[in-house]
């Protein structure tokens, strides 16, 4: 199997405005930036996933990546270790998942991806016969958050069983739903969101594999990277 290895890249000690001045930017300066700490022949295909995680105005960055990364600034600290994660059958890891949580399914002879969240909430105006979310205006329209957690509860669940893990439903928390538009006229967007809670292993196999190439799509941008911390 090919190496693997997994880098934490921070701002260094008394750079720390430096670092701050070159990534006060989105998802897809991000993107851009992260390409440049893994450099490669043109044409060669995206090989490492990451995560951006702010804490307290800095922000950090984890990666999975085929090749370690080369500093690019001074300004920024990395560490890096080899990637070989020893995962059985029936154990049980706590998970931060940041998740692009699409169906793919086709429309006027297309088939493209569709945002979960969004198309629950066209499911439920089409069974109320509505067309605008604001026209429903009933008590019982369910809220913002609770449509998120059960649109992406279930999709994680439904991608779970082919990735080699179950979910314990009741630890699950969804948070942060956002979508981030490129360009004025939408023609480039997606959303994000953070799932955390337990999983419990079922093929171990499928989620190594899980684990070095991600989950769902997005991935450029900063979703997929599923980390994990065994519990004892």
């Amino acid at each position: 199997m090919q190496a693997m290895y997994f880098s934490l890249i921070t701002p260094a000690e008394g750079r720390i405005h430096e670092a701050l001045q070159q990534r006060l930017q989105g998802p897809y300066a991000d993107h851009q930036w992260l390409w440049r700490w893994f450099p490669a022949p043109a044409g060669t295909a995206r090989d490492f996933l990451f995560r951006r995680r702010d804490a307290e105005g800095l922000p950090s960055f984890y990666a999975v990546s085929a090749r370690p990364p080369e500093a690019l600034s001074g300004a920024w600290h990395v560490q890096t270790r080899e990637y070989a994660p020893d995962v059985h059958a029936g154990e049980a890891f706590s998970f931060e998942l940041r998740a692009n949580p699409t169906v793919r399914h086709g429309r006027d002879g297309k088939s493209k991806r569709h945002d979960v969240v969004m198309e629950a909430k066209k499911r439920l105006l089409a069974e109320q016969g509505l067309q605008h979310w604001s026209e429903w205006t009933a008590a019982d329209r369910p809220d913002q958050q609770t449509l998120v957690q059960d649109a992406c509860s279930n999709w994680l669940e439904r991608r779970g069983s082919a990735l080699g893990f179950e979910l314990q439903r009741d630890s699950l928390q969804v948070e942060a739903y956002q979508q981030h538009r490129e360009r004025a006229d939408e023609s480039l967007g997606f959303s994000t969101v953070d799932i955390s809670g337990i999983l419990r292993v079922t093929d171990a196999a499928a989620f190594g594999q899980a684990l070095r190439t991600g989950i769902g799509s997005a991935k450029a941008f900063g979703c997929g990277l599923l980390l994990i911390r065994r519990l004892s």
